[in-house]
Formats: structure tokens, C-alpha cells, sequence
């Protein structure tokens, strides 16, 4: 006959068999049948990784159970806000990698091209490029000025950087769309930036199922409905005595048309979260024991400098008397001194007093370990913030080859942040700009508000920001020109990857330039008609042969 023992592991009910075997065991020994029944348990409530198996030493250290995404964030947000904000001020590696991401994502700002579907909207090629021409104009004259702003201080290319920025810092960062009239501007359109902090539920209300930090969302989907958002930092302690505070509610999208009025920024990691997590958070508690350690090794290396000495006695109090020196040869009390201060002077000969003697100490620094051991370190915190070792300490020690293989690392974790922000950012105040020059008939776009497709491809674009960094310029135009010759590549694809430009629109200066140069005998004039023509190039040849024909 066999029995079972039911055993409830968390949620789940195991039952484990007590056999024939079992029962005799115990019956001949129990406390070794209490064992042997304890191993089967084991046995049957580990699965086939031991990562799982609570039994072993390494697993049993910490609390580690399974939460949502707003559970396992949002209680620690505002400590993680904090942590990395002060990082950011007073950490070196901190504040470091968070403006290498903003120099290399966003640089001096990441630019449109409009790019119509030309198949969609029937339209000929002369025709796309004038109003490509035009959306980009206007596009410029609504955001390449402070009026774009609403504190009226910062132009779109430098407000992506500060977006961008506060995403790292804190998590997220909420972009507001007013519409505000101010005059000097034929766009309403204004961008309101509003840090974490302010973003909260109304009068300190607990979380619920539709309203989490701040965030109020669908009851049914989950999509984002509104954020109730404070009236003025929490921080600020000027007025945080008053409890003056009051709420906005700021609507995602709007009724009719469905385009967003507002949309919090961060980089979404798991289904249903609703708030962003900062990014140095992975490496908050490293980087706080990293800038300690940094500190000691610093204190240490200077007390060392200074060679320090004890002046020991029998009591162990501080020696105070006259003190027979150079200057006070005799010992005169009325020339006594405090000796707890001594200061070692060049060449200097100190008196002691009876029973006193001197000790030295050597911290034996600087630590000829210390460099080896933060490098370490430092190549972890570069693996969790996605920074190649290299880059992140700004030092190019190894080889070409290693070091264009960390830059090209780092460029491929750029590049997704870059088209984050795009997505994210750029392209829905592009579409909201050129959506009011629509409506306001500053641009011609016929079946815009009509048909969603056609709108679609009306508001195509592509956005370029600064290059890459280059370590040696001339293998990497001579491999954008192979590229080109291969035909795998295009000129405006080479061009925005080696100066981050847009050929295009360079070609008109380039143009203007060969016809400057030809006007004053710089350049040489194309063969003659009757002259045989070059012997073919092997290498492909290039389509700019023939411009000084067309320029003529």
C-alpha cells in the first residue's frame, strides 16, 4: 500500500508517495526514514535548474519573488531618483556616461528629411522635392527657435539633449504639447518638459488598478489615458512648507483626432510598466562604493605626501611645553608652544620632551594595485550601461582593431537609443508641426485629414543626427567609397554616416564651388570631343564623372 503526504510549496500543492520501502525503513530506523523521506521532497519540488533550488547556500541569501512591473518600480522610484541624481552631480563615472550618451545619441540634435511616398501620393519627383523642401523649411521655422519652447529658453535641437538627458537621469521625463499663440509665430505649437518628480497620483491617493504613479490608464487595455501632474516640484523647499499644492490633469491624446497632447518619455522594459527606471540604476550601489574606495586610496595617497609623525609619551597625552628648537635653543617657557600641532619644516631640528619619541607611519601609497582593480570594476559598471570599457573612461590604449570594435559596439547602442528618441520624440513633433501648416495652409496636401494613409505618407521622413567617430578618417572614406562603387550603399547614406550631413542639399554648394574653381583656371578643363576617352577604370567609376560637362 502506498501513502502520500501532501507538502505546499508557495502556491502549489506537491504530493509525495510514501512507499512500502519508506514505511519499513522507519519502522527499522526512524530518524534515518525521516531523512531519506526529506531528500524525496527535495527531489520532488526542484525542477532542472539549480538556479531555482532554494536548498543550496548560494540561493538562500535575499528576497527574490516574482512582481509586476509597477510593483517592482514604483516603490523604489523615488530612492532610485535620488541615488542617480546625486551620481550625476558628484560622480565622475556617473556624470560621464550620462553626457557621453547625450553627446553621442543627440549631439548638436538629430535633423529631418522629408521623405514622401511618392508611389501613394501619385506625385513626380520634381514636385516631391519641392514640398519636401518646404515641410522641412517650415518645419525649421517652428522649432529652430526658442518660441518652441515653453519657458522660452531652448530651440527643438538642444531641448532633444535635455529630454533625453532627464530619461537617463531619472527614468522619465514628460513632454507636454500646449498650443499657446505668441507673437512673432505662425505655429501655436509649444513643448513643455516636466520632470519625474511632479508626476503623481492627486493628493498622495494610493495606487489602483487605472491610476499608478501618476499615470492613469484604461481599465480594459492598459493604454495610457492621462497624467495628473503637480503643480510645482515636491523639492521645492521654498514653498513645500505651505502645502499650497494643487493637480493638473494633462490628457495623452486627443478625443477626436487621437494625436498626442503629452507623452511620458523612458525606455519601456516589460508589458504594463508604467513608469521609467533610471539608468545608472543597474550600478548605483557599485558606483557608491567605487567613488568611496576612490576616496580612501585618494586621503591615503595624500597623508603619505604629507609624512605624517606620532609624537608618543608614557601618558599618552598630548606633549605640551617648551619647546627646544632652533628658534628656542633654551627651552624659555615664555616662548612655549603647542606641540600637539607640530609641522615638520625643511631641515628642522625638534626637541621632545623626556619620555617622548617619534613614530612615522607609511600607508604605502599610492596602491600600485588600485588602477588594475577600479579598471575591473569599471568594466562591469560598462557592461550594465551598455558603454564599452574604452569609452566610458574616454582612454584608447589597445589597437586599432580593438579599439574601432568598441566604438562600433558602442555606435550599435547609440543607434537603438537614437531611433528610440526618434520614435519616441522627434517624429510626433514633426507630425504635429506639419499637421498645423496643413491646417493652417501654410502647406498643400491634398487628402490629408481624409484618408490615414495618404497622411502617412505625407509625414514619411528620416532623421540624421552627428557621425560616428572615426579613428582614422582615410580607411573609412575609402571604405564608404567601395561601398558606393558596390552599389550596396547610396552617396546620402555615406554622407550621413561619415559628417552626419545631407548630400543633397550639399550638392547645390558643391555645384557652386566646381563652377568657382573652373572660373579661375583651377580646375582642368574636360577633354576635347575628338579626344579618345580615358582608358575604363577598374575600379567602378564613379557617378560624379561627367559633372564638370553638366555644370557648364
Amino acid at each position: 500500500m502506498t501513502l502520500a503526504k501532501t507538502v505546499k510549496i508557495g502556491h502549489r500543492d506537491i504530493d509525495v508517495p510514501v512507499t512500502i520501502i519508506d514505511q519499513i525503513v522507519n519502522f527499522v530506523d526512524p530518524i534515518r526514514g525521516a531523512e531519506r523521506y526529506r531528500s524525496r521532497v527535495r527531489m520532488a519540488i526542484s525542477g532542472g535548474y539549480t538556479g531555482a533550488d532554494r536548498t543550496r547556500r548560494a540561493n538562500q541569501s535575499g528576497s527574490r519573488r516574482e512582481m509586476d512591473p509597477d510593483s517592482a518600480i514604483l516603490p523604489d522610484l523615488p530612492t532610485l531618483r535620488d541615488e542617480s541624481q546625486h551620481l550625476v552631480r558628484n560622480n565622475a563615472i556617473a556624470g560621464g556616461a550620462i553626457r557621453t550618451n547625450i553627446t553621442k545619441v543627440v549631439g548638436t540634435g538629430l535633423k529631418v528629411k522629408s521623405q514622401l511616398d511618392r508611389e501613394v501620393l501619385n506625385l513626380t519627383d520634381e514636385q516631391a522635392d519641392t514640398w519636401e523642401r518646404n515641410a522641412e523649411r517650415e518645419f525649421r521655422l517652428a522649432t529652430e527657435t526658442r518660441e518652441i519652447d515653453a519657458e522660452r529658453q531652448l530651440p527643438f535641437s538642444l531641448l532633444q539633449g535635455l529630454a533625453f538627458l532627464k530619461v537617463l537621469e531619472d527614468g522619465d521625463v514628460l513632454v507636454n504639447m500646449p498650443r499657446l499663440k505668441r507673437p512673432g509665430s505662425p505655429y501655436s505649437l509649444k513643448l513643455q518638459l516636466i520632470e519625474s518628480a511632479r508626476i503623481c497620483n492627486p493628493n498622495q491617493k494610493p495606487d489602483t488598478a487605472t491610476l499608478s504613479g501618476g499615470v492613469e490608464k484604461d481599465a480594459t487595455t492598459g493604454a495610457t489615458v492621462a497624467y495628473h501632474v503637480l503643480n510645482q516640484h515636491p523639492g521645492n523647499f521654498r514653498v513645500y512648507g505651505k502645502k499650497n499644492f494643487t493637480w493638473s490633469t494633462l490628457p495623452a491624446f486627443g478625443k477626436t483626432s487621437g494625436a498626442p497632447l503629452s507623452t511620458l518619455l523612458f525606455d519601456k522594459t516589460r508589458p504594463g510598466q508604467t513608469r521609467g527606471v533610471p539608468y545608472l540604476a543597474p550600478v548605483v550601489e557599485l558606483l557608491k562604493q567605487l567613488g568611496r574606495y576612490t576616496d580612501a586610496e585618494v586621503m591615503a595617497a595624500v597623508v603619505s605626501g604629507m609624512f605624517t609623525v606620532f609624537v608618543t609619551n608614557e601618558t599618552g597625552n598630548p606633549a605640551i611645553g617648551p619647546a627646544t628648537t632652533m628658534d628656542n635653543p633654551d627651552g624659555d617657557p615664555s616662548l612655549q608652544v603647542d606641540t600637539t600641532g607640530l609641522e615638520l619644516g625643511y631641515g628642522s631640528v625638534v626637541g621632545l620632551m623626556p619620555g617622548e619619541k617619534v613614530e612615522s607611519t607609511n600607508p604605502g601609497r599610492p596602491n600600485t594595485a588600485f588602477d588594475p582593480f577600479v579598471q575591473a570594476i569599471l568594466r562591469q559598471i560598462g557592461v550594465a550601461l551598455e558603454l564599452p570599457f574604452e569609452l566610458l573612461i574616454k582612454h584608447f590604449t589597445a589597437s586599432y582593431s580593438a579599439a574601432r570594435a568598441a566604438l562600433e559596439e558602442a555606435w550599435d547602442y547609440f543607434s537603438r537609443r537614437r531611433h528610440w528618441l526618434v520614435t519616441m520624440l522627434c517624429q510626433p513633433v514633426y507630425e504635429a508641426v506639419i499637421t498645423e501648416a496643413v491646417a493652417t495652409g501654410r502647406l498643400q496636401a491634398p487628402g490629408f485629414f481624409s484618408d490615414p494613409l495618404i497622411r502617412k505618407a505625407w509625414l514619411s521622413t528620416t532623421w540624421t543626427g552627428d557621425a560616428p567617430s572615426q579613428l582614422d578618417p582615410k580607411k573609412e572614406i575609402e571604405a564608404a567609397k567601395s561601398r558606393v562603387e558596390l552599389r550596396i550603399s547610396t552617396r546620402s547614406e555615406e554622407c550621413a554616416r561619415l559628417t552626419g550631413g545631407d548630400w543633397e542639399a550639399k550638392m547645390p554648394q558643391i555645384i557652386k564651388e566646381e563652377k568657382l574653381l573652373r572660373k579661375n583656371g583651377l580646375l582642368l578643363e574636360p577633354p576635347a570631343a575628338n579626344t579618345p576617352p580615358p582608358a575604363p577604370d577598374n575600379t567602378g567609376g564613379s557617378d560624379l564623372e561627367g559633372l564638370d560637362n553638366a555644370t557648364d
